[in-house]
């Protein structure tokens, strides 16, 4: 069991945020010869989704009932997963939500429903895969980290500082999972264009989630560590931690 040449690790393929444009895109491409798991809130709806990886030459899709949010039901609900369905080949967690930043910062509630979604659902998430992954001694996971985190910006840092914590986590998580044979992929992705940020003006060196997935999917084949989409964010970000401060805070998202 494992890898097929450059292939993804052999299993199942395990979507938490069944309706993400990314992670829809990563999948269809994972497909054919697989089965998938679609989790997401209200997953007697996702008729669509279904009918397109199933199209896309998926085994069989399933689709189980996921609130991000409800960090208690995270270990029984992957564990069951895991047991009904068996070996992980691909886990990505691709749920998440910008937030309003003004209302963020008036408002505490607001401003932790960002951190809960964003941060702490993930690192719940993350260390039960993990732990599964452990145990079957194989497997890869995709974390979706942002530019955004990389060095926060006052215009969004309640999202932002969530991003930087994902990363850091993810980061010491990788090292933790180093000699177990599963691999963690690590996505830095700059301004996304799709549904999440519909109606905002595209930032500068933006992406589509065709071109996020396409990233991805090359880099589990070659079981890479970090993918920056584009990959030329990575050098604007590197000299960027040297901006000076008085002039990062003016910057706009």
């Amino acid at each position: 069991m494992g890898v097929r040449g450059h292939d993804v690790d052999e299993g199942a393929i395990l979507l938490l945020g069944g309706r993400s444009e990314m992670g829809l895109e990563i999948v269809e491409r994972l497909a054919a010869g697989r089965v998938v798991i679609l989790a997401a809130r209200r997953s007697g709806d996702l008729d669509a989704q279904q009918s397109r990886l199933e199209q896309a030459g998926a085994t069989a899709v399933h689709r189980v009932e996921f609130d991000a949010d409800d960090v208690a039901s995270h270990q029984p609900l992957l564990e069951k997963i895991a047991a009904d369905h068996g070996r992980f080949g691909v886990a990505i967690p691709a749920f998440g939500v910008l937030g309003d930043q003004a209302r963020a910062e008036r408002d505490p509630a607001a401003a932790v429903a960002v951190v809960q979604t964003d941060y702490v659902a993930q690192v719940s998430v993350l260390t039960t895969l993990a732990n599964l992954l452990r145990a079957q001694g194989s497997g890869q996971l995709v974390v979706f980290s942002s530019v955004a985190g990389f060095r926060v910006r006052r215009a969004n840092y309640v999202y932002g500082s969530t991003k930087a914590g994902l990363d850091g986590f993810a980061s010491g998580l990788a090292d933790a999972l180093h000699g177990s044979g599963v691999r963690l992929l690590l996505i830095r992705c700059g301004f996304v264009i799709g549904a999440m940020t519909e109606g905002m003006d595209p930032a500068p060196f933006s992406s589509t989630p065709d071109q996020v997935a396409q990233a991805v999917v090359t880099g589990l084949r070659r079981r890479t560590a970090c993918v920056w989409v584009p990959g030329l964010l990575r050098g604007v970000y590197l000299v960027a931690r040297f901006v000076p401060r008085a002039i990062w805070r003016r910057l706009p998202r």
